[in-house]
């Protein structure tokens, strides 16, 4: 098989596509969630933290000097970050899990049953056995 039919198996199997799809929905998501982190979430943390916007939290390791810039450490804005990173997480799992929950559910609902053991087998032989006579 060419390396292009094998490319062509490989893309059109839908893996990939369900893949970019995944993608492209978890970065719509990820706006989404940051979003709220930054507009509704940390405005109120800030004020209860006695007015600190987490996105100006910086240390400066050099200062400002003439056409130089300064050089600081924008440890807010990582706070800010993780913050967004948890809360995407979290929103994950649990999405993960009500799937998961619903494939259990349906597993359950077409798992076929048992097939009957030799005893029981061999008392419905004799059943209708009794019941012939």
């Amino acid at each position: 098989m060419s390396m292009m039919n094998e490319f062509k198996d490989f893309v059109v199997k839908g893996n990939v596509v369900d893949m970019a799809v995944g993608i492209v929905i978890g970065a719509a998501f990820g706006k989404i969630v940051s979003a709220l982190v930054a507009g509704v979430l940390m405005p109120p943390i800030g004020v209860l933290l006695g007015g600190v916007n987490f996105t100006d939290l910086a240390y400066v390791v050099k200062e400002a000097a003439g056409t130089e810039q300064a050089v600081v450490i924008a440890y807010g804005v990582f706070i800010q970050t993780v913050i967004d990173f948890t809360i995407i997480a979290f929103a994950i799992f649990m999405v993960i899990k009500g799937i998961n929950s619903l494939k259990k559910k349906e597993e359950a609902a077409t798992k076929a049953p048992p097939a009957p053991t030799a005893e029981e087998i061999l008392l419905t032989e004799i059943r209708d056995l009794l019941k012939n006579k």
